[in-house]
């Protein structure tokens, strides 16, 4: 039977259906089980709801994927082709208790704040929706006895590590100061794994964290401006890449289907109260040598690296320069590991856009 046609975004209809395929996943397990998913509208959240959807059409699972969203109507325009098809959306905030009448079998905690500016200029805001909204959806995992639960953290939870031991695995920790208003991220989502930690604890809640490294692939909004989406336009425009720091900073990233898997993988097979990184080692990497990666690897461009390093580069929001090797051999011995290098991470993420780009365009002109 011919795959269903999702997405008119080709890479992301690929995406999907190598999820789909993937033998990295025990797929019977989620068989007739209703999965809630927090943050549903965002990059990684759309993404996983997309790939149970497309999974259990395929594979015959008849899974439920509740999307929790706060902006219903967004939520319906985005879900618009898979609404009817094992999808359905619930109307709530993380800020407030969650109810929900329905089964749940399994929860992806991934709602959260995630513009850099935002945890300087709303760092209150940034602190309250991480540890209130992660206190409420273990509440009703609690409540719902659920089966398993991911919360989706961050590799800054690990802070500022020794360049000397740069290479982090999930017992390894850095320097957080507390104190500092951009630490309202980092310092946020370290206290939400111990609330996680906690509940496991305590409450004997099957909850899970996941440690991303920054993760970017096809379903980015277009409007996202984190480096690698600017550093994307400047090759597809021809334009100069300009770095705000000097580039130094040194992390492993993820392509976006890869994530979604790794997720996957820890809710099945993780151990409840523990971590777990999720990180294409061989991505390591500078900020500086993946803009000169990038344009060594598209010779016929006009692209430049250009440097402007403002008096406080703090006002952008930017995590302190740092050097981390995102370790993710704890995950690695479930049964996962990454697929897409970095270069292949940008041509599919820049086929994207280009596709994007010439459908918006397509339809301002039939719509002109």
């Amino acid at each position: 039977m011919k795959n269903k046609i999702w997405e008119q975004n080709s890479v992301l209809q690929q995406d999907l259906e190598q999820i789909a395929a993937s033998e990295q996943i025990d797929w019977e397990k989620l068989a007739g089980r209703s999965i809630l998913i927090t943050g549903a509208t965002g990059l990684i959240g759309s993404l996983l709801a997309r790939s149970l959807v497309c999974a259990s059409q395929i594979r015959g699972l008849g899974i439920r994927v509740l999307a929790f969203v706060r902006n219903e109507e967004k939520a319906k325009t985005q879900f618009a082709s898979y609404l009817g098809s094992g999808l359905e959306i619930v109307s709530g905030d993380v800020n407030l208790p969650i109810r929900y009448e329905g089964n749940v079998d399994y929860i992806f905690h991934t709602a959260s704040v995630t513009a850099s500016k935002d945890f300087v200029n709303r760092p209150v805001e940034t602190i309250l929706t991480t540890l209130k909204g992660t206190e409420h959806v273990l509440e009703l995992a609690k409540k719902k006895q659920v089966s398993g639960m991911v919360y989706l953290s961050s590799m800054e939870a690990y802070g500022v590590v020794d360049e000397q031991h740069y290479n982090v695995r999930e017992t390894d920790y850095g320097y957080i100061d507390p104190l500092q208003v951009r630490s309202s991220y980092s310092e946020g989502k370290r206290m939400a794994e111990g609330l996680c930690g906690a509940y496991a604890h305590e409450y004997q809640v099957p909850v899970c964290t996941a440690r991303l490294a920054q993760t970017f692939g096809a379903g980015i909004a277009k409007t996202e401006n984190r480096v690698f989406a600017q550093f994307a336009r400047s090759i597809m425009e021809g334009s100069d890449i300009v770095l705000h720091t000097d580039g130094s900073k040194a992390h492993c990233y993820c392509y976006t289907a890869d994530a979604v898997l790794g997720l996957l993988t820890v809710l099945l097979r993780g151990t409840p109260g523990e971590a777990y990184n999720i990180s294409n080692q061989e991505t390591f990497c500078s900020i500086r040598e993946m803009a000169q990666m990038l344009i060594d690897g598209h010779p016929g461009g006009n692209t430049k690296l250009v440097f402007d390093i403002p008096e406080d580069a703090n006002t952008f929001g930017y995590a302190p320069t740092s050097r981390m090797l995102v370790n993710s051999e704890k995950l690695n011995a479930l049964g996962w590991k990454a697929q897409t290098d970095l270069p292949e991470m940008f041509e599919r993420l820049m086929r994207y856009m280009d596709e994007e780009t010439h459908r918006e365009r397509k339809s301002y002109d039939t719509e002109a």
